[in-house]
């Protein structure tokens, strides 16, 4: 029997399957308790509105239009950039948009099955038109001396 006796200066935590306070199998942090981390009450919490635009590829359904989103992502082996679609419905309840509009979808409750968002009208684009230019001082060679 002394044979299966370890003086207790070579105890092993591997011999009772546990380490006496520094356990290597257990959770880190298990025994210490760590406060929560909350911001501070008065500064409110921003959500970010999730907004796509697209274009309408279906409107034969009332209050309901298909809009194709198209986005670029990158391969993540090749690095070459492709385009990605997605169609998505969302809400017209007017039904004023037709086929071939630019629409903004905006992220809103679930009002049916497949449409949580709700069809906007997208904002104009500021046109750049090209200047005329005015007239040089060299004249081509196309146009008469005087």
């Amino acid at each position: 029997m002394w044979l299966l006796q370890l003086p207790s200066k070579l105890s092993t935590p591997f011999l009772n399957g546990h380490a006496h306070g520094n356990n290597l199998l257990s959770k880190p942090n298990s025994g210490v308790a760590r406060p929560h981390w909350a911001p501070p009450c008065s500064v409110p919490q921003i959500k970010a509105m999730k907004t796509m635009q697209g274009k309408v590829v279906c409107s034969s359904s009332d209050k309901t239009v298909a809009v194709e989103v198209v986005r670029v992502a990158v391969h993540p082996k090749y690095k070459r950039r492709f385009r990605k679609k997605k169609k998505y419905q969302a809400h017209d309840p007017d039904n004023q948009f037709k086929v071939g509009d630019i629409v903004q979808l905006q992220k809103t409750r679930p009002i049916s099955k497949t449409k949580t968002f709700l069809a906007l009208p997208a904002p104009q684009r500021p046109s750049i038109k090209p200047s005329q230019p005015e007239e040089l001082a060299i004249p081509f060679e196309s146009q008469p001396q005087p």
